[in-house]
């Protein structure tokens, strides 16, 4: 019986510590309905708060065996809840203050104040949990301290609740005010955007000192670089539509890899809380996850900004490009690499715009291609699993790449566009699995077979890229631009991180983007201005790619135009410009 009372101040306690992470969830997502959130509450109780118990009453158990003294906690026990609850409190204030540092680009500033304020809340309440249990250590509860007890759980919920409010969504300009047009009105340069997920400005330019990667080198000796600021969680939906939008997530529409529902007909959560493995959730089906497709995007992309001005695009492989959407030029969205060779031409035609294109779609997947980054993985004898290439399950990163990579060069050929944007998510994953043999020195327990077998693969991976970078620095007209984005870099998993992958994750993985190292830009081409610039944002290459173009920049834009990017004979010319907005 006594064991029996433990679990009910256990199951107590777990509620408790369900609701603050609820609450977190909530503060992340403003424009959820509060009177919506039962179904939402239940699953983090399922989630988190069954496991909860479980550590509460072993956390007893071992306090029973340890003691001297045998613990007889009643059903509800103030010196055995106090302690419980001080726990509780302070990993929910932990996770509110982490998770409002962390996701302040996702949140309006009224927002992140209102989740400082809870989290605050929440802390003050577990301070007044401390003292209680303190103050009972060696005597049983007295009436009074119950009813405080009960009260600041009470007041731990109902006031970060209070303080969370509304944050109305962002007000967007009708797409009406900018009028489509039939023809090429802006002839001149054109731009080729590179979109890299995971590649490091730092690997780049040690491999290029020790004689490697000679393409990489002639773009850092002739053309501009710098780093850019990335965005936590890493993922690629919200950073790429960034890039796209030069807006931040809490303006853009989109604010993780995925939108989440509770139950079917419910409102849908747009972004998990970190640093709890929320993603878990989704794996175990407490929660359900629905693709974001072209229009979440709460504001215009590049390409709907240069088609609707009649400026011909070729996108290829970007998120939230499926289905793909009708432009002047041609749209590949992000998911045709996973349709297999059986259903191409059934489940792939939503993938391709316009329908003409298709022949020349098919035709690109026989194209040969040199190098190929299968060749790379091949000669390893395994391919890296695709489940963190980019925030979500992707089992065919290194075949995207592969397919991408084709179908640049074959619609290039035929239909050239003034705007390509072509995205590479492989080396992401690639160094997600293979960054422990690149760098052994930083992990201590890599064979010398694994060193021979797997040490070259991720150098080989980025020499497969320096081939990219070497074909479109040689295609260069005089008024051409070539950008290479990074998301966000890469770097080695920390100890504790290795532990918990190793019992409860993937044990294979190595490399880790979790504290969001830095992205970067490389810029070549006639106009632009040769040096290693200032530290920018991944919201600025939208501007950036404006400005090149003549075209004027959104006021509303996040990012900024990057004119130290160009010489100044170019930047003479072409004064930044601006126009209120362009609208969804």
């Amino acid at each position: 019986m006594r064991y029996l009372r433990v679990l009910t101040n256990s199951a107590i306690a777990s509620a408790l510590l369900s609701a603050y992470l609820t609450i977190a969830t909530l503060h992340l997502n403003p424009a959820y309905p509060l009177a919506a959130a039962g179904p939402l509450a239940v699953a983090f109780g399922l989630a988190y708060g069954v496991n909860a118990i479980l550590v509460f009453y072993a956390l007893v158990v071992l306090r029973q065996v340890a003691a001297v003294q045998v613990l007889s906690p009643g059903w509800l026990s103030v010196r055995v809840l106090a302690w419980m609850c001080t726990i509780s409190a302070a990993v929910g204030a932990t996770v509110l203050w982490l998770n409002v540092a962390d996701f302040s680009p996702f949140l309006t500033a009224d927002a992140a104040r209102r989740m400082t304020l809870a989290a605050i809340a929440v802390a003050i309440c577990g301070g007044v949990f401390l003292i209680v249990a303190l103050a009972h250590i060696g005597r049983r509860g007295t009436a009074p301290s119950g009813v405080l007890v009960v009260t600041t759980m009470a007041l731990s919920v109902a006031v970060p609740l209070t303080l969370r409010g509304a944050s109305p969504d962002a007000a967007v300009p009708p797409s009406a005010a900018i009028r489509p047009v039939t023809g090429d009105d802006a002839a001149g340069g054109r731009v080729v955007l590179l979109a890299v997920d995971g590649a490091s400005l730092d690997r780049i330019s040690l491999a290029v000192a020790e004689g490697r990667l000679p393409n990489f080198g002639r773009l850092l000796d002739g053309g501009a670089s710098a780093y850019l600021a990335t965005l936590r969680p890493t993922q690629a939906e919200p950073i790429w539509t960034t890039v796209a939008t030069g807006r931040m997530p809490q303006t853009s529409g989109v604010r993780a890899a995925a939108r989440y529902v509770a139950r079917d007909d419910g409102p849908r959560v747009d972004v998990l809380p970190d640093y709890i493995y929320s993603q878990a959730m989704v794996r175990y089906g407490f929660l359900r996850a629905e693709p974001h497709t072209p229009e979440s995007m709460a504001s215009l992309p590049l390409w709907r900004i240069l088609s609707d001005r009649g400026i011909r695009v070729g996108i290829v492989g970007w998120p939230l490009t499926h289905p793909a959407p009708p432009l002047r030029g041609y749209v590949v969205s992000d998911v045709l690499h996973r349709v297999d060779d059986a259903r191409f031409a059934l489940d792939g035609a939503a993938a391709v715009s316009p329908p003409s294109l298709w022949t020349a779609v098919t035709a690109a997947r026989a194209r040969p291609l040199s190098p190929d980054p299968h060749d790379v993985l091949a000669r390893a004898g395994r391919l890296p699993r695709g489940s963190a290439a980019d925030g979500r399950v992707d089992p065919a990163p290194v075949q995207a790449d592969s397919l991408h990579l084709r179908l640049l060069d074959t619609l290039e050929a035929s239909r050239p566009s003034r705007f390509v944007a072509l995205r590479l998510p492989g080396l992401d994953a690639v160094a997600h699995y293979f960054l422990r043999y690149a760098s052994p020195e930083e992990f201590g327990d890599v064979t010398e077979g694994e060193r021979e077998a797997f040490g070259t693969v991720l150098d080989d991976y980025y020499g497969v890229l320096d081939a990219v970078v070497g074909r479109l620095q040689d295609s260069l007209g005089p008024d051409d631009l070539v950008l290479v984005v990074s998301s966000h870099g890469i770097e080695p998993l920390t100890p504790v991180k290795r532990i918990l992958e190793r019992f409860v994750g993937d044990d294979q993985l190595s490399g880790t983007h979790e504290r969001a190292p830095d992205g970067f830009v490389m810029a070549v081409g006639p106009a632009v201005q040769p040096g290693r610039l200032e530290r920018g944002s991944i919201a600025d290459i939208a501007p950036t790619v404006l400005y090149f173009l003549g075209l004027p920049i959104g006021r509303d834009m996040d990012g900024r135009a990057r004119t130290d990017l160009f010489t100044p004979a170019f930047t003479a010319t072409r004064p930044v410009t601006f126009i209120p907005s362009y609208g969804r």
